[in-house]
């Protein structure tokens, strides 16, 4: 080894030291662990990553704050570089995959782990449907399934609290639901409670009013594990807030399993208090994406097979090549399509499909362009970053693009300007407004913006997922 590669490695350990001080013990394991130091030269270091979503996770998560530090060991930039080595994937499946030898070494050094029981029993709040065997994992969804499995395995001793975040129709309840299927049937004495935000705070309310909050307290601080679903329910309901946070403190302390679900970050729940937001960002918190091609592939297929019916593969490849959105979609497309077939009594065919789901690709076409979408498109063009466009810089390299993106995403989608400023950092509807007219006046006066507005707008409308 070089002297330079040598001393570049130093560096690079010292950027991990710094780094696993400053996030959580579960967190750097999930990212770091997998991680190597494979070389360097006077520019760029060289790591290894077990995936491309790995790779892609960490780009986005840490990239910046990894090379920063990097620089201020160094002195002068040094750029990180990933080389993706598909064995330690594999590896790393392998591990979530086949648990028992990890779960016996859990048992020896978590004494106070809940019994194991082998039989099965069944759980009212809970839909048995949802367990681990009927989800369909890909780059989108793997590092949910490989903490919620985690969770599942060693309740209270992995990854509390967990927050599992995404869109509609993405898996999140799926997941929650199947750490509490599978923890509850692996355990013999634990106490599984399963609940939606609105349930919650129902209950919650009903509790004050016939003066039997002590009851609804022993309910939700005397469990094992907590799942609460779609917390993005809650910003704006002060008192349930208040309740939740001392619920969450009690079983926190106690180390009792918590795990939540929202349809976006926490950092972007509005009017949800301080407080309450730092406990659900304590723990880990882990993102769905919508389906890849191959992923869609995977899961219409799964989905075929379980109704038991017959679809060619031309009419299969149709349905994942035209809806990206999510499992749900897919869903609705595959029922109407038996339901044609049942009813109709004819063999579903590839011109049948085109002409059945003719106005579901037309409409998912449309709720394809998302403010997520305009946001990255608009942000790639001009080499910027989601950060810059939601962030609180005005300088015009970064406020031009911003009032840009929102003129788009007020005329391609149907989006409020409240909405719209929420999704922009939490901007006033009025500064949607004054940077939409901008906009409009400057289109009169540029002559290269409206061509420049008209390759943004088709390059998000012809946006495919990768395939």
């Amino acid at each position: 080894m070089k002297a330079g590669d040598w001393n570049y490695e130093i560096f690079w350990k010292e950027a991990m030291n710094q780094l696993q001080e400053e996030i959580s013990e579960q967190e750097f394991l999930m990212w770091f662990r997998n991680m190597e130091y494979l070389a360097s030269n006077d520019s760029q270091i060289v790591v290894s990553v077990p995936s491309t979503f790995y790779k892609d996770q960490v780009n986005q998560r840490y990239l910046r704050k990894i090379e920063s530090k990097l620089f201020e060991l160094s002195g002068h930039k040094i750029a990180l570089v990933f080389n993706i080595q598909q064995k330690e994937a594999a590896k790393a499946a392998e591990q979530v995959d086949h648990p028992a030898e990890r779960r016996e070494q859990a048992a020896e050094r978590q004494k106070a782990s809940p019994a194991p029981r082998k039989g099965k029993r069944s759980q009212g709040q809970l839909n048995g449907e949802y367990n681990f065997e009927r989800f369909v994992r890909g780059e989108n969804n793997d590092f949910a399934y490989m903490a919620s499995y985690a969770i599942a395995r060693n309740p209270g001793k992995a990854y509390n609290p967990c927050m599992i975040y995404g869109g509609v129709g993405l898996g999140k309840t799926h997941l929650l639901q199947a750490i509490g299927n599978s923890s509850y049937q692996e355990f013999e004495e634990l106490k599984v409670v399963y609940v939606t935000a609105e349930t919650f705070t129902n209950e919650f309310i009903l509790a004050i009013k016939e003066n039997t909050s002590h009851r609804f307290k022993n309910k939700y601080r005397s469990v094992d594990m907590l799942l609460i679903d779609d917390v993005h329910f809650l910003p704006g309901k002060v008192e349930t807030q208040e309740e939740l946070f001392h619920t969450f403190n009690a079983l926190y302390d106690a180390n009792k399993q918590m795990v939540f679900t929202s349809d976006r970050p926490v950092s972007e729940l509005k009017k949800l208090s301080d407080r309450l937001r730092s406990r659900f960002e304590r723990g880990l918190n882990v993102d769905l994406q919508p389906p890849n091609y191959e992923t869609r592939i995977a899961i219409l297929k799964k989905k075929i097979e379980e109704k038991k019916v017959v679809l060619p593969e031309e009419v299969v490849e149709l349905v994942c090549q035209n809806i990206k959105t999510n499992v749900r979609d897919l869903e609705k497309a595959l029922t109407k399509l038996i339901a044609y077939a049942e009813l109709v009594n004819k063999t579903v065919t590839l011109e049948i499909a085109q002409r059945q789901l003719k106005d579901f690709f037309t409409e998912y076409d449309q709720k394809n362009v998302t403010i997520d979408l305009v946001q990255r498109v608009v942000a790639d063009y001009f080499g910027l970053s989601l950060n810059d466009l939601k962030g609180k810089k005005r300088n015009k390299a970064i406020a031009f693009p911003r009032q840009l993106a929102m003129y788009i995403t007020r005329d391609l989608t149907e989006f409020s300007t409240t909405e719209v400023g929420l999704e922009f950092g939490g901007r006033d509807h009025t500064t949607v407004m004054h940077s939409c007219q901008r906009i409009d006046d400057r289109i009169k006066t540029d002559p290269t913006l409206a061509p420049a507005i008209q390759h943004l707008t088709r390059s998000i409308k012809e946006y495919r997922s990768p395939t």
